[in-house]
């Protein structure tokens, strides 16, 4: 998600279009290049034993998903695409004069650069190769809502916010100012356990994606996330103020402005022996692309620091290879 973020922000800066596609059936596309049989469907006449060699992918095959980026890597380096080193499924093709990008997601592609003729020659081999299906600009992304105007592009999640609350079965609008209590420090041994802890689970998993566009729920998401286990009724209360602070901030929204320039700039913090129960860190940084926040993440180190100046140093080493 941080490479389709810098994409948006290079498109907004550089005032560049942002067509959006989709492989219909992208699964059936894929060649085997192994021996695979199933059994014949219900209504096809076979005698007993018989059963069905496939030349083609099916959905459910577990090669099914390298054979498609197979065919599909094939297709696209044929036309002088070349992958990003530092994203398998991103494509560049740069000319002395212009350049394309695509990015790739399963079967949905966003397709942005300054060759407007390339990009219409592009989406014709596309369809010559391919069932594809146009999907005009791009409005609608993996539950990302996209909004574009003079001032820049706009990344919201609030539909997907709603449907949270829905399936959390919240009925009041109740909303808090913080995602967090000041100071809370929690353990293992808080609360009594959880009867169901299915919900937890699953509106955790959501709280994980939602923060794509949600940078001030990345800590407290990182410390929900610890508790999957371990379920207590009090790590149930700390899940339910993230979704009524959510409920009050719903309509909050990533700014990539259009009126800036190419300079990166990092930030970066860590505290020391922040978790009470096996003293290791947490390091936090932000990656801005001039305006545009591009890249964040809160998350505790592997190993327990016996300093101050060490736990710095790891903050600064995971910061690093994040900026490369």
């Amino acid at each position: 998600m941080a490479t389709v973020r810098t994409l948006i922000v290079v498109a907004s800066i550089c005032q560049w279009r942002m067509p959006h596609m989709d492989v219909k059936n992208a699964f059936l596309n894929g060649d085997l290049h192994e021996e695979v049989y199933m059994t014949p469907p219900s209504g096809v006449a076979h005698q007993s034993g018989e059963v069905c060699k496939l030349r083609k992918d099916l959905y459910g095959l577990k090669q099914a998903p390298r054979a498609w980026f197979e065919k599909f890597f094939t297709m696209i380096t044929s036309l002088g695409f070349l992958p990003s080193h530092h994203d398998s499924a991103l494509f560049v093709k740069c000319t002395m004069a212009c350049r394309i990008l695509l990015s790739l997601y399963v079967n949905d592609m966003i397709i942005t650069g300054d060759d407007c003729d390339g990009i219409n020659s592009l989406k014709s081999e596309l369809a010559h190769c391919f069932a594809m299906k146009n999907l005009g600009m791009l409005h609608y992304f993996l539950g990302i809502e996209v909004a574009y105007s003079s001032k820049g592009y706009l990344l919201s999640q609030s539909k997907y916010i709603a449907d949270m609350f829905e399936h959390a079965r919240l009925t009041d609008s109740w909303t808090v100012d913080t995602p967090l209590e000041t100071n809370a420090r929690y353990s293992p041994s808080d609360g009594t356990p959880l009867a169901d802890s299915s919900l937890y689970r699953t509106i955790v998993g959501s709280l994980v994606y939602l923060t794509v566009t949600r940078p001030d729920i990345e800590h407290v998401v990182q410390v929900v996330s610890q508790f999957v286990i371990a379920l207590t009724t009090v790590y149930w209360v700390v899940v339910l103020r993230i979704l009524r602070y959510l409920w009050g901030t719903q309509f909050q929204s990533l700014l990539f402005p259009s009126t800036s320039s190419l300079e990166l700039r990092v930030y970066s913090d860590t505290d020391w022996a922040g978790d009470p129960t096996d003293h290791k860190s947490t390091t936090g940084f932000c990656i801005f692309l001039s305006d545009s926040l591009i890249s964040w993440r809160s998350k505790k180190q592997y190993v327990i620091s016996q300093s101050s100046t060490e736990v710095e140093y790891l903050s600064m080493a995971s910061t690093t290879c994040e900026i490369v």
